[in-house]
């Protein structure tokens, strides 16, 4: 049995809305041994989320989006970002799963809302903490296989104001993309840095040339 222990004080939920704040009051223990003073912290629930990097291995395409985000729009108010900051973000399709939905089914179905691509395989890449010392979302990051042969337009639900432009690009053209900071979301990020590693084994596979 692990020593490392949480011992949960209080907990209590103190915002409520399209976010959820809760306030913890917990201890730890601590590497030397015995535990942590108790400690206050208020966290961030908003639910997990699935994402995909989707990729035509025949045409050897990206199908990417673009769109508003308000957290980017509010971050310019922060003198560390210069005037070439924009609110438009470039991302792979993505999306908060619903209550007893899979990744991969979340996955499914943002590519359909989102850029109107069907995914016929799916491969996992990684699961991580978006932000852990304040944020519960994980994030199930994969690389979705489509046919990018009519990827292009604009999508998204009217209802939930999304405005969302899908576009492709060559892994080099993304790979650029990466390099000039275009591309500034870290499960993007980590797709594409994903695909540059592997990529290559994984096309030989889809097209049926691995062994």
């Amino acid at each position: 049995m692990s020593s490392k222990k949480v011992e949960v004080i209080n907990r209590s939920i103190k915002y409520e809305d399209y976010l959820q704040v809760t306030e913890y009051k917990l201890k730890h223990t601590l590497f030397k041994g015995g535990f942590s003073k108790i400690i206050k912290r208020e966290i961030i629930e908003r639910g997990h989320v699935g994402a995909v990097l989707l990729y035509d291995p025949n045409l050897h395409l990206f199908v990417l989006t673009e769109q508003f985000r308000p957290a980017a729009y509010a971050a310019m108010y922060s003198s560390l970002w210069d005037d070439g900051l924009s609110p438009w973000i470039i991302e792979c399709v993505a999306g908060v799963l619903n209550e007893g939905e899979s990744p991969e089914e979340l996955c499914s179905r943002e590519s359909i809302e989102e850029v109107n691509c069907h995914i016929s395989e799916l491969h996992f890449l990684y699961k991580y903490f978006s932000s852990p010392g304040c944020l519960t979302e994980t994030v199930f990051l994969y690389c979705g296989r489509i046919d990018a042969s009519n990827a292009g337009g604009y999508f998204g639900l009217k209802e939930e104001g999304e405005d969302i432009r899908a576009f492709t690009a060559t892994p080099e053209e993304t790979y650029q993309m990466l390099e000039d900071g275009r591309i500034m979301n870290s499960m993007t990020m980590l797709a594409v840095q994903w695909f540059q590693m592997n990529g290559d084994k994984l096309r030989d596979l889809w097209l049926g040339e691995g062994t």
